[in-house]
């Protein structure tokens, strides 16, 4: 299959890139480059069956040749991302979802949409079944990555019922791995780069909000899996074990040997208090389920950060010589 991945340089999209890749598909990769980098996805330059276009989706998508399948994973993912550029974002869930839905209808492909756990919102269910229709703030700051999930999932599932066009939707739990950037403000990126530097570990509110981490490879198979399977409703992928972020940060403080400082700061407003993915639907429809443990996904991911924070200290110490 030829396969089109938004937001291809990005943490998710990449490994995306990879995993469609080993199985012999052709892949091309779509990133306007505002949060992914090239980096992520330098490895694929050169390979006869990947192609790299630098565009922005909330423009019209133009893809020559055949196309049998697109993913879209294009758009800031973080709050910090989505805090900074709140207009991209909800542009990208939006038109830019209705520019890739466009495409799939003209070349009769199959798409996948990427939303997210962020359309339950702050729950008042617990664990998060795809049933449940969320508690979320429309007007505030997280609004902008929640709301635009939520049309996403919306007009996806409209082209789905009006226009016939193959879709899937993963909602997608807390994920982790290399390839995450150091500064995007995510939890374990957080914790595991200011262990490493030996910065005070910022606490927010009084740590016992919980959530439920999945290593980047169960993920991927997850989606990968999806994709090939007739499930057409929105399907949870996450690790059903939760963890409060004050357990997640000491086991980082172990795993990293540092000695850095617990730090407690404000609660963000709107910040969700749990966040447990129910995945009956996935372990049914796909036979599916993570196997990487916190620990062991930990112990992968640390080595990544290290040499980054390493290559940075390298470079200041050269810059103040």
């Amino acid at each position: 299959m030829r396969i089109l991945i938004t937001g291809a340089a990005g943490f998710l999209g990449s490994h995306l890139c990879d995993r469609f890749l080993a199985d012999g598909h052709t892949v091309v990769g779509m990133d306007n480059l505002i949060t992914g980098s090239p980096d992520n996805i330098a490895h694929l330059f050169g390979r006869g069956d990947f192609d790299f276009i630098e565009h922005d989706v909330t423009n019209f998508i133009y893809v020559e040749g055949q196309l049998d399948g697109i993913l879209h994973f294009a758009s800031p993912a973080s709050p910090i991302d989505y805090l900074e550029h709140p207009i991209p974002t909800l542009k990208v869930g939006s038109l830019g979802t209705h520019k890739v839905l466009g495409l799939a209808k003209a070349k009769g492909a199959r798409v996948l949409l990427a939303s997210t756990s962020e359309v339950y919102g702050d729950p008042q269910v617990h664990p998060q079944p795809e049933s449940y229709w969320g508690h979320v703030n429309p007007v505030g700051p997280r609004g902008v990555y929640d709301e635009a999930k939520r049309f996403a999932e919306a007009i996806t599932m409209a082209y789905h019922r009006f226009h016939g066009v193959e879709t899937r939707i993963v909602r997608i739990f807390n994920t982790y791995g290399p390839r995450m950037r150091p500064a995007d403000g995510r939890v374990v990126s957080n914790f595991i780069v200011q262990a490493l530097r030996g910065d005070p570990i910022s606490i927010y509110g009084d740590g016992s909000q919980t959530r439920s981490f999945t290593y980047v490879d169960d993920l991927v198979e997850g989606i990968f899996q999806l994709f090939f399977s007739d499930r057409v409703d929105p399907t949870n992928l996450g690790n059903p074990h939760e963890f409060t972020v004050r357990e997640l940060a000491k086991l980082v403080l172990q795993l990293t040997g540092s000695d850095s400082q617990l730090t407690p700061h404000p609660l963000p407003k709107d910040d969700p208090k749990v966040r447990q993915p129910d995945i009956t639907a996935a372990r049914a429809a796909l036979n599916w389920e993570p196997r990487v443990e916190l620990r062991e996904g930990l112990e992968r991911t640390i080595p990544y950060f290290r040499r980054l924070v390493e290559a940075d200290g390298a470079v200041a110490r050269t810059l103040s010589e």
